[in-house]
């Protein structure tokens, strides 16, 4: 197995028990608390549990993917744990459908003259197409002036004249995607186009929030102005080819208090339990679900009933398919409850075997895209906490994309702080990267992302033990000290409200409206 040979010094395990200072201030250097217990979350732990995920993938068909005997196991199995180590599980079952390409879609103009469109660039399926292909006239609908109000396919009226089985060419804006799909679908539309607002330079990354059985397609905006410049004539033909398939599917949950801890101030610590079809997902993930199942382990046995702050432990469901099982659970939340979560840990990949100490940039300023949304408020000083424990341990630390793409996003779109460590997927490793971390440069983080040989073998051992250690200590702050200060709400780049945004099968951000 490759190793990733960080540099400084590198320990086996950490006290739970450390001193509390505040969240502003400069971290405190790890000690036992000379009050409590020290008793540490070894690696050993950690490695008896990811033993016990591939032994379940093994009887269960290769992989712990959502809907299958090995997820199953997998509950059955953390849920077994935290009874024996005092904890009242609570197992939420949830439904969903999964959206899934299984080849790329097809766009072009046929007349009145011919132009294939790229996919990706100028347009993207969006999240809950019908499969079909399609070649028919295009016609635009209530498309308005550039810098007026888009109304665009937003009521039945728009379609008054819509000749049936002609393509709907709709522009973004003031209603949901799901309704204007639905608008042109009733009045006949064999598909439809849903293109951007002026000013944006991206093809449409949209979610129609429920599954729909003609192709609906998102466009950028520059695509969309040319077709409905060339609609105008009567005379413009589209073809459109989706390849799409939704498919129902079932999912779980669990969720675990500390038996102590204020109610009203909760810290998630979570990681998703679930793997790819492809493989047993050791890396990805049961090193951080066995990490967080660790660390629930001591901390019941240790502090759970001293805490000052409630700690809830989750494992998340199908992940893979969209960050389902955390964005179902904190959708479902009453507002009341939500609003008691005063900062979520994740962890998911903390052992990749190229891979690096990457801690959730909070503070956005390393120069990683943040995308649609920025941090929320209090998510810099969990990224704090996380890099001066590792700093007082000599051990480097690199910035990880704070991009939403695990289950944290379904926190912060909801402006609740998050942070927590990754060491890296598919991704190439850089050559400064290298230097600090080791490793080889110009290869991926984990060399075995999504595939079958992300197996036991597949961990490096002891990337994943100092990472298990952060997790521990960040955990024990937060439960005994301080929380974070936590905004009014989210901070979105773009201005558009939370619930606009959803979660696609690759964990990219899409949008409802």
């Amino acid at each position: 197995m490759r190793k990733l040979a960080a540099s400084g010094a590198v320990g086996g395990t950490v006290a739970l028990a450390v001193a509390a200072t505040g969240l502003s201030g400069t971290a405190a250097a790890v000690s036992a608390d000379p009050a409590g217990p020290a008793d540490p979350v070894a690696i050993g732990d950690v490695r008896r549990h990811l033993a016990e995920f591939q032994r379940i993938a093994e009887r269960s068909g290769g992989n712990r993917a959502a809907q299958t005997p090995g997820e199953e196991r997998s509950v059955a199995y953390v849920a077994g744990r935290l009874r024996r180590a005092g904890y009242a599980p609570r197992v939420q079952r949830f439904a969903y459908v999964r959206f899934e390409e299984t080849k790329p879609a097809e766009f072009a103009q046929v007349e009145p003259e011919r132009a294939a469109f790229t996919a990706n660039a100028d347009f993207q399926t969006m999240l809950y197409s019908g499969a079909g292909d399609v070649t028919a006239r295009a016609v635009a609908v209530d498309v308005p002036p550039e810098g007026t109000t888009a109304t665009s396919g937003c009521e039945r009226g728009d379609f008054q004249r819509f000749p049936r089985g002609a393509i709907a060419l709709l522009q973004r804006g003031t209603c949901r995607f799901t309704e204007k799909a639905a608008n042109a679908q009733a009045a006949g539309a064999s598909a439809v186009v849903i293109f951007d607002v002026p000013g944006s330079k991206e093809a449409l990354a949209g979610s129609l929030g429920r599954p729909f059985t003609l192709p609906v397609l998102g466009a950028s905006h520059a695509v969309g102005a040319r077709l409905v410049k060339a609609a105008a004539g009567g005379r413009l033909r589209l073809r459109i080819a989706a390849h799409a398939v939704n498919t129902e599917r079932r999912s779980a949950n669990i969720v675990a208090d500390t038996p102590g801890g204020d109610a009203r101030r909760v810290v998630v610590v979570g990681a998703h339990l679930d793997s790819v079809r492809t493989g047993p997902g050791i890396n990805d993930n049961a090193t951080g679900a066995a990490a967080v199942l660790a660390v629930a382990e001591r901390f019941g046995a240790l502090s759970g009933r001293a805490s000052r702050n409630r700690v809830r432990f989750a494992w998340w469901g199908a992940e893979e398919d969209g960050l389902r099982g955390s964005d179902h659970y904190v959708r479902t939340l009453a507002a009341a409850d939500r609003d008691r979560i005063a900062a979520a840990l994740n962890f998911d990949m903390l052992g990749s075997t190229n891979g690096v100490r990457g801690v959730y940039d909070g503070d956005a300023s390393g120069g990683t895209p943040v995308r649609e949304f920025a941090p929320p408020q209090g998510s810099a000083e969990i990224e704090k906490l996380f890099r001066g424990y590792f700093a007082a341990r000599r051990l480097p630390t690199a910035e990880q994309a704070f991009d939403g793409r695990s289950d944290y996003g379904s926190f912060v779109v909801r402006g609740i702080p998050a942070g927590g460590v990754a060491t890296g997927a598919g991704e190439v490793k850089t050559a400064a990267e290298a230097a600090t971390f080791g490793g080889t440069a110009g290869k991926p983080y984990d060399p075995c992302y999504h595939a079958a040989c992300d197996t036991g073998e597949n961990v490096d051992l002891r990337l994943l033990d100092t990472n298990v250690d952060g997790a521990a200590y960040v955990t024990q702050r937060l439960a005994a000290g301080p929380l974070p200060a936590k905004g009014p709400g989210r901070r979105l780049v773009s201005g558009r409200a939370a619930a606009s945004v959803t979660w696609g099968p690759d964990g990219d951000v899409r949008w409802t409206r």
